[in-house]
């Protein structure tokens, strides 16, 4: 089993594939497989979310691919921008992952939420496609980071909102 820790650098070589869909690139720790069936075991920072494009290093040196797998979504189209931004406001107001894209916006399949995008005016498609969705206004490589290194953790240490101000300059 290759055991992965770490990312690589961007341009390094990859000789392996890992494909996973977005809900599978959003843990920091997984068994799974790669493409060429070998057993693999992601270790990573809490809040790393992985993009199609990653690389990784193995513990034994090989450096791997991140491959956004396809998956089932909803993609609600329209050639108006004040109706995709009327529709990436209550998608986001539900807190949806939403990929924008020019003309278009996919979210995760969602019968509700794909009603609730067809009523406000889109065309909505129903397909298989990669899925990368935003990462938000205080992301950074995909994941939840936060300025100079330092972390809300969830248990009452780190930075908070009304803390930012002091870290932005």
């Amino acid at each position: 089993m290759i055991v992965i820790e770490k990312l690589a650098a961007a341009d390094a070589p990859a000789t392996e594939k890992l494909e996973l869909p977005f809900e599978l690139r959003s843990k920091s720790r997984l068994r799974t497989h790669l493409v060429n069936n070998e057993e693999c075991g992601l270790f990573l920072d809490r809040g790393t979310v992985l993009r199609g494009g990653d690389k990784l290093v193995g513990n034994d040196g090989r450096i791997v691919e991140v491959v956004a797998a396809g998956e089932k979504v909803m993609e609600a189209r329209s050639a108006d921008p004040l109706l995709l931004v009327r529709a990436a406001y209550h998608l986001g107001n539900r807190h949806v992952p939403v990929q924008v894209g020019s003309g278009f916006l996919r979210f995760g399949y969602d019968h509700v939420l794909g009603e609730m995008v067809r009523g406000l005016g889109l065309t909505l498609l129903e397909t298989e496609a990669p899925f990368e969705p935003e990462s938000g206004a205080y992301g950074q490589h995909g994941g939840h980071a936060h300025p100079q290194g330092h972390s809300a953790d969830g248990e009452g240490k780190g930075p908070r909102i009304h803390d930012m101000a002091r870290y932005a300059k």
